[in-house]
């Protein structure tokens, strides 16, 4: 198993300038290999594009992580061959300067890589302060590097290790194969979630409650002239409050995954298409708040860490209009009715039927 940490990092003015070469260059060349590659398929002529071979035409590029340069190369191979496989997604486009991400990827080697204390050592860059908030385990293989300025101006070290062969992290959950706990969560547009044992995740709607803020501040950005020193202190206020939502979603959604994660071993969930709900009815913003991809991403990383299991349940499957005790399907369930009533007398909140339902067929797949 493999796991990612991610730290920030303090570097100084003289790093900050090797950390911007850095993602310059890596930009630089991802852009001239992609027109080299581009006009080699215009024309049928072999280009040899290699880190390498551009050093030789911009010798500037040997100021900066030569494998930082090589990841570049991997990148661009990848995107070429994920085009290939699904052409729907359109072919690897150009970066720019202002709108895309800045990062760079480096790999360890003979240890080039480590943490001393309060600093970080990084190739070309030299000794970085690191803030290390969680505990890393000395069995842990450290494997590469990724740096990161985020749009509100602060450095970001992601790190990944290689776990050794993991042991059986249950934490008491050692029960027998009929023991096992099972949990329904059925996706709710209004607190994000509702589970099976009737209880609700309560999302606070953080976007929501920064909205009135973060539309004053982008109003103050769009009378700044753009470009301009004011703009761009504008635009940093704006991104701040961006990220402090952000922020608040991951720390919900990683407490909420964390302690169903402990307490479940098999949890069901839909599988449905969020990128279209959010395209459909208006219901962009609220899709886009509530993080609901995000939080089953985290369940199912968490729950394989605690010997654990995601189940996801076909989103065609009638949760919502089944009776969860007799199974009778109720045709003219509308949004509108938020209680099911059935004819065999069952009274209840229309999404705990429906989380009752996806727990009841995800012990069903489980035991077939």
């Amino acid at each position: 198993m493999n796991r990612a940490m991610r730290f920030r990092i303090e570097p100084n003015k003289a790093q900050r300038e090797l950390l911007e070469k850095t993602f310059g260059s890596c930009r630089f060349l991802y852009n001239r290999m992609l027109s080299d590659k581009m006009l080699s398929e215009l024309t049928g002529e072999r280009i040899k594009t290699t880190p390498a071979v551009y050093k030789k035409e911009f010798p500037w590029l040997r100021e900066v992580d030569s494998l930082a340069l090589c990841n570049v190369q991997l990148d661009l191979e990848r995107a070429f061959r994920d085009y290939r496989k699904v052409p729907r997604r359109g072919r690897p486009r150009y970066k720019t300067k202002h709108h895309s991400r800045r990062s760079y990827t480096t790999n360890v080697v003979n240890g080039n890589i480590r943490i001393e204390g309060k600093k970080i050592r990084l190739p070309k860059v030299g000794m970085v302060r690191i803030r290390v908030h969680r505990d890393i385990h000395d069995s842990w293989i450290l494997k590469s590097v990724t740096v990161v300025k985020e749009s509100t101006g602060k450095y970001y070290a992601s790190l990944l290790y290689e776990l050794p062969e993991r042991e059986n992290q249950a934490k008491g959950k050692s029960r027998e194969a009929g023991e096992k706990k099972y949990l329904g969560i059925d996706y709710a547009m209004d607190g994000l979630a509702v589970m099976s044992d009737g209880t609700k995740a309560d999302y606070p709607k953080y976007f929501r409650q920064a909205e009135d803020k973060l539309a004053r501040e982008q109003r103050k950005l769009s009378h700044c002239e753009k470009g301009s020193r004011n703009y761009e202190k504008q635009k940093r206020k704006v991104a701040v409050i961006h990220e402090k939502v952000k922020n608040q979603r991951k720390d919900f959604l990683h407490k909420l995954s964390r302690c169903l994660a402990d307490e479940y071993d098999i949890i069901g969930v839909e599988d449905i298409d969020m990128r279209a709900m959010s395209r459909s009815l208006h219901f962009g913003k609220s899709v886009a708040d509530n993080g609901y991809g995000m939080f089953r991403t985290m369940l199912s990383y968490k729950l394989e860490e605690t010997g654990g299991e995601l189940v996801k349940v076909d989103r065609f499957f009638p949760s919502s209009k089944r009776c969860c005790l007799c199974g009778r399907i109720k045709e003219d369930l509308t949004l509108s009715d938020r209680i099911y009533r059935c004819g065999c007398g069952n009274c209840i909140d229309r999404d705990v039927n429906a989380a009752i339902n996806i727990r009841l067929e995800t012990m069903r797949l489980i035991a077939s």
